[in-house]
């Protein structure tokens, strides 16, 4: 991931316009370093090459599936791949040819701080949670907000969501006791009152650079549950699931408890569905004035032409 990084022409390419756009992710799928793994993968969000995500993983390991790369087997297929993050456990649901659901047995979670106070430019004072369940989180009360989730909500989720990341980003300061490389607040969960163990709590999850993820969100559903037990709200083996502003879910459920660093910590799962939807070529003509693309704020919030 290191060497990708440092390049990020790749990055760039694929996820700015115009072959992406600010809601595009992509996975490149490489050989392992690990004997016990499958595959490793890099992800690419946006702004940053995040250590971990649900989403990108549970497409990963569909997409591996069902076109052979890793043997199928019914009615369950179990295999490890090496996320940036590290090793996760992949179980999947298939019948016919297909991944009918894909669990993630997630890295680490934990709490850094709960209820830190922030100031935000425009909101004022709120408290937040932080927390890690992959990418580092800062979670914030949607009811305090006055939000009730709606799809016509998403253009202000975003807006409010940006400005809370921007203040956690100077004011809040997290970093993985493990791998001092994932620091920061990455992202930003806006987040309804928990209904409970067993139940479906909706939330948005504002990607960086200001744009609402399509999906349950799967690291931020592992922060959502270190917070819950951090609280004492979910004990090990009880579960919930999240829904985003479209109604899609991820449902999560804590498999144990560990340390990470000696701090408490919870290993969690990550259960959800993707459907391949196409196969594509990317081509770069040698003529092309914009060999890795363009932002532009009027879809990539805050940016200027790149």
């Amino acid at each position: 991931m290191q060497s990708i990084r440092a390049d990020d022409s790749i990055r760039r390419l694929l996820l700015h316009e115009p072959r992406g756009s600010v809601a595009v992710h992509t996975s490149i799928v490489l050989p392992s370093n690990r004997p016990d793994c499958a595959f490793g993968y890099v992800i690419m969000e946006p702004t940053e090459y995040p250590a971990m995500s649900g989403s990108n993983t549970i497409c990963v390991a569909t997409v591996l599936l069902e076109t052979g790369l890793v043997g199928m087997r019914e009615p369950v297929t179990t295999f490890r791949l090496e996320a940036p993050g590290g090793p996760v456990e992949i179980t999947a649901g298939c019948r016919d040819g297909k991944a009918e659901w894909v669990e993630v047995e997630n890295v680490p979670s934990f709490v850094d701080r709960l209820d830190a106070p922030l100031e935000v430019p425009g909101i004022g004072r709120l408290t937040v949670d932080v927390a890690f369940g992959g990418m580092w989180y800062a979670i914030a009360d949607g009811s305090a907000l006055g939000f009730s989730f709606e799809p016509g909500e998403a253009r202000d989720l975003s807006r409010i969501g940006t400005l809370i990341h921007d203040a956690a980003r100077g004011q809040l300061h997290p970093v993985h006791p493990e791998n001092p490389g994932i620091a920061g607040v990455s992202i930003v969960e806006i987040a309804e009152p928990w209904r409970g163990v067993g139940e479906t709590t909706r939330n948005a999850v504002v990607v960086a650079p200001g744009r609402l993820d399509r999906s349950g969100t799967g690291t931020g559903l592992s922060a959502r549950l270190a917070v819950l037990h951090a609280r004492g709200s979910m004990r090990v083996g009880e579960s919930m699931r999240h829904a985003s502003v479209l109604g899609s879910t991820f449902e999560g459920r804590i498999v144990r408890e560990i340390q990470v660093a000696g701090r408490p910590a919870i290993v969690p799962a990550i259960r959800g569905t993707a459907w391949i939807t196409g196969v594509s070529r990317v081509l770069l003509d040698p003529t092309d004035p914009f060999p890795e693309g363009y932002t532009l704020s009027d879809t990539w919030p805050g940016a200027d032409t790149q």
